[in-house]
């Protein structure tokens, strides 16, 4: 997660529904093999970059969880709805 949005996620309260991330708030960090989120946590732990509240993990499958304070939640990419465009017919 980029540090600007990592700031207002860390003080936003903690909700225990599915987590709705913007891609804008994020940039890829590399890749880990685990077998869980909590494994990768682990084995972040010992690298130069340790997985912080906000970060997103992904897996093979394309599911998402987000690192919180109490653990790891699922999370989905935010999409926008289309916007209607009304056209005029004379």
């Amino acid at each position: 997660m980029k540090d600007q949005p990592r700031e207002t996620f860390r003080w936003a309260p903690h909700v225990s529904a599915q987590a709705v991330v913007k891609p804008r708030d994020y940039e890829p960090g590399g890749e880990i093999e685990a077998q869980h989120e909590y494994e990768a946590w682990a084995q972040s732990r010992s690298g130069d970059r340790p997985l912080e509240v906000g970060d997103l993990l992904e897996t093979e499958t394309g599911d998402l969880r987000i690192c919180k304070y109490v653990g790891f939640e699922p999370a989905k990419w935010f999409v926008p709805e289309p916007v209607e465009v009304e056209s005029e017919v004379k």
